[in-house]
């Protein structure tokens, strides 16, 4: 019985730990937004005597953030859709072992997520194709990579049953008919976790949006936060503000696919 409540007491110990470890930064980034320049001087991790929500308006106007946002969202929601559609497109004939060599293949797209980004021959390739400094053309390089949600569809789809082919081709579905009526409802968990991580990856780029967009009016938020910090360094409470600003959107994400992200990281890891 002693056994069972210190192996309770340890795992409770090490749940709140974590949540301090990751809550208590973010509880001060939000507190030093709420405090004037003046109030952050005199005490900077004192309570903030107030909710200056003026702070972050005039972080958005100052800081140009609605066309940064834009741009995130155009970068983001655009690379996002287009990886997922081709890291489905490739995990289903993968893993129904439909294509020759498919444990070759596989093997592949693990090994590309150890090898480094080929900067050098990808800028040298949009140049040639005259897309640098282009939203279409970072929206590509951004597409490029299906990442790890290719492995985690390729693990879900192995664990669905392979009679639902069968049944669908016996009833006359054709492939794309089946991956988007079929099989893409049935592997919702797993598609959220995808989304959700292909998502950050793009939003929280800035060594692409520093190498392919040398224009303000394209870059995405990250480098907007980026001069933003360079210009506001030394006034926390409006820097604090911009990260909120940032973080938001995928604050907000998460908040909306967070019941499918457990199941889904469990569940493409079932077969592998």
């Amino acid at each position: 019985m002693t056994d069972s409540k210190l192996l309770a007491f340890t795992r409770y110990f090490i749940v709140y730990l974590m949540l301090a470890i990751y809550l208590i930064p973010l509880f001060f980034l939000f507190n030093t937004a709420m405090k004037t320049q003046t109030e952050y001087i005199i005490s900077p991790v004192a309570i903030a005597k107030g909710l200056e929500l003026v702070n972050f308006k005039e972080a958005w106007k100052i800081g140009s953030f609605s066309t940064f946002i834009k741009n995130s969202l155009l970068y983001t929601v655009s690379s996002t859709f287009f990886s997922i559609i081709l890291a489905l497109l490739a995990a289903y004939p993968i893993a129904r072992r439909y294509v020759k060599f498919s444990d070759f293949y596989y093997i592949l797209f693990i090994m590309s997520l150890f090898l480094p980004s080929a900067l050098i021959p990808q800028f040298v390739l949009i140049n040639w194709l005259g897309l640098y400094n282009t939203e279409i053309g970072y929206i590509i390089l951004r597409t490029s990579g299906t990442g790890i949600a290719f492995l985690m569809f390729v693990g879900y789809i192995k664990s669905i049953s392979r009679e639902l082919d069968e049944a669908a081709s016996i009833d006359g579905s054709g492939y794309i008919r089946f991956l988007f009526s079929i099989l893409i409802p049935l592997i919702k968990p797993v598609l959220a976790t995808g989304i959700m991580l292909t998502a950050i990856g793009t939003w929280n780029d800035i060594i692409g949006p520093i190498i392919y967009l040398s224009d303000a009016s394209k870059q995405p938020i990250t480098r907007g936060l980026f001069a933003f910090y360079g210009q506001y360094a030394n006034n926390w409470p409006l820097l604090a503000c911009g990260i909120l600003i940032v973080a938001l959107p995928l604050i907000l994400l998460y908040m909306y696919v967070q019941r499918f992200l457990v199941s889904g990281a469990l569940a493409g890891s079932v077969k592998l």
